[in-house]
């Protein structure tokens, strides 16, 4: 495609649940205040974002409980603390359309992936979730089945 610029992103941490347990209406792309330790350990790829969620502290949006683990190579007085909340960097009316949104209409804003992007700056992937049903989710795993089921049938035939 003449024109097209293709982004090339270098995944450091990826909610995988995410999909399964929400409903994603909306993603949105913010930037995240880190520590120098914590550039280095996310570049390692040992990152986990299953368990934390972003929210609203003092007016900002935060990252909280996620776990970025220790540098290794850094010194013992150098190393950040692994779940300490982390800022999110979003425009203005964004960061108030998402917070108007959890206020209003109990939705939830949940980190879908962590990555680098072309110029080597750390991003969040956030979507506002809503939360599914039990029945929500068999039907989801259902239409998971049938999919591959499927897959696995067009590639016998041919």
């Amino acid at each position: 495609m003449a024109g097209s610029k293709v982004h090339e992103r270098k995944l450091a941490a990826q909610n995988r649940r995410a999909r399964f347990d929400y409903f994603i209406e909306d993603t949105l792309e913010a930037g995240i205040i880190l520590a120098g330790t914590e550039v280095k350990s996310l570049r390692g790829g040992r990152a986990s974002i299953n368990e934390s969620y972003a929210g609203e502290s003092a007016g900002e949006l935060y990252l909280f409980n996620a776990y970025i683990p220790e540098y290794s190579l850094a010194g013992r007085w150098l190393q950040h603390e692994v779940r300490r909340p982390r800022k999110l960097l979003v425009k203005k009316r964004e960061r108030d359309k998402l917070l108007g949104a959890i206020r209003r209409e109990g939705a939830t804003l949940v980190p879908l992936t962590v990555y680098f992007n072309d110029r080597g700056l750390a991003k969040v992937e956030i979507g506002l979730a809503r939360g599914k049903k039990k029945s929500d989710k068999r039907e989801t795993e259902k239409a998971r089945d049938w999919q591959r089921d499927k897959a696995r049938l067009m590639r016998g035939r041919g």
